[in-house]
């Protein structure tokens, strides 16, 4: 597909960045830009984080009658690249009337909904852009701690009202808006580029497949992110309810332990909502769209993606176990999540040890589908063990010399060390320039306004 001649010049436009940007940056930006187009920008506080950071919203006005925009960056805090395309987007609609006036909206845009999560990434986010540097400073929130999946749920007897400050100030905001496009501004790790759609529209999945190849990134066409996932097109997936994982392992006789609620999808869902997530990685390979023939079976790839999820989940387990008694901080933000990402794990080698002996996983692989899982198990590994010797190391950082915690650090850092190593020889892995990851997913928001304004 040959992508529109105005789109193309906005996508080339974007601009190089040397690193991604903090909590200060963002704010100082958003209200750089209220002060500079205060005839058509409002900043406002839409609310408050847990730790006290403002939740700030930048209003661009439309004419009466436009549709309205909710985009919003960091929906994950270890996402950073929704940041800055929340900032380019606010940029270029406050600078150019001609594209406010092509893609007919009001925009209300956020360009971090997570400061608090965000400032416990910010020691990777200027680089170096390695695997190791990026796993030591990593953090992601336990399941009931994430913005993203703390929305309402009451499914059966999966049950969640406990919603975040951070979330209550994006309910409030479709509650009043009734916005007809929500972008919640996400980003992966590994492998290509690929999108959920709350609907199908089949114009749109277009354009979006034509984007990341015009910056040289590739479709990811591995896994999806869950078996249960519904793929509507080539990288586009249906993303909708939570209730549709709970349907899915209950049915296969597996427990519910997910301990977090529904997703953005879900709740702007109620109001006819058009939702875009659009995942990119920081790092890709040539396998990441490569659909040959793997020359190995499917089930054996699960089944090895299953058995190093259980060894995962093990060790944090029995380390979190072997300190449990001998914490001075035990609810820091690290061991929240280590607990929760144990449990995760599990469920994980679970459900992919069930699945590799179903009947319809015996056949034949891609190489796609062997590259992401083996891509996901190293995540994982880096990722978890990442944040888990950042709770050991918030424990020695406050006096806590116990012999149980200094033995579990050693052992922790032992394994990590081992899998850096297994992950640097897995492939050969590019560091996607950070203007490339913006440029797409900003085309991305762009296109999908332009499918609800009827101008695609």
């Amino acid at each position: 597909m040959t992508l529109p001649e105005w789109l193309l010049k906005e996508i080339d436009e974007v601009g190089d960045h040397p690193a991604f940007a903090g909590v200060d940056e963002l704010h100082r930006r958003l209200r750089g830009l209220a002060a500079g187009y205060g005839e058509i920008a409002t900043l406002q506080r839409v609310g408050t984080s847990r730790h006290g950071e403002p939740l700030l919203c930048l209003t661009i006005d439309g004419e009466p009658g436009d549709p309205t925009a909710l985009v919003f960056g960091l929906p994950h805090p270890n996402e950073p690249i929704g940041g800055l395309t929340a900032l380019h987007l606010a940029e270029r609609l406050c600078a150019d009337p001609g594209l406010r006036a092509r893609l007919r909206h009001r925009w209300r845009i956020i360009a971090c909904i997570d400061p608090d999560g965000l400032r416990l990434n910010e020691g990777w986010l200027a680089g170096p852009f390695t695997r190791e540097h990026y796993a030591r400073h990593f953090y992601r929130p336990a399941g009931p701690d994430q913005v993203e999946w703390t929305f309402p749920l009451d499914y059966k007897d999966a049950y969640f009202d406990a919603a975040l400050p951070e979330t209550q100030a994006l309910m409030r905001l479709i509650d009043s808006d009734r916005p007809d496009l929500v972008c919640s501004l996400h980003n992966s790790e590994l492998g290509g580029v690929y999108y959920y759609l709350s609907r199908p529209e089949p114009a749109l999945h277009r354009t979006l497949q034509a984007l990341p190849g015009h910056v040289g990134l590739p479709l990811d066409r591995g896994e999806p992110e869950a078996p249960y996932i519904v793929r509507l097109d080539d990288a586009i997936f249906q993303g909708t309810s939570i209730s549709r994982a709970y349907d899915y392992l209950t049915g296969r006789g597996e427990p519910w332990t997910n301990s977090a609620g529904d997703s953005t999808a879900s709740y702007a869902g109620r109001y006819g909502a058009l939702t875009l997530v659009t995942e990119l990685p920081y790092w890709t390979s040539d396998t990441a769209d490569d659909d040959s023939p793997a020359g190995t079976g499917y089930a054996s790839a699960l089944a090895a993606h299953a058995r190093a999820l259980a060894d995962l989940s093990t060790l944090m387990a029995d380390t979190i176990e072997a300190v449990s008694g001998a914490l001075m901080v035990p609810d820091s933000p690290f061991w929240r999540a280590s607990r929760s990402f144990a449990t995760m794990m599990a469920a994980g080698a679970r459900s992919a040890r069930s699945r590799s002996t179903a009947p319809e996983a015996d056949r034949p692989a891609t190489v796609a589908e062997v590259a992401s899982l083996a891509e996901a198990t190293h995540s994982f590994r880096l990722r978890y063990g990442g944040i888990l010797l950042r709770a050991l190391d918030g424990e020695l950082g406050v006096g806590n010399t116990r012999p149980s915690v200094r033995a579990a650090r050693e052992r922790v850092a032992a394994r990590h060390a081992e899998w850096l190593a297994e992950d640097a020889a897995l492939g050969d892995y590019r560091t996607i320039p950070i203007r490339h990851l913006v440029a797409t997913q900003y085309g991305a928001v762009l296109a999908a306004a332009s499918q609800v304004a009827g101008v695609l």
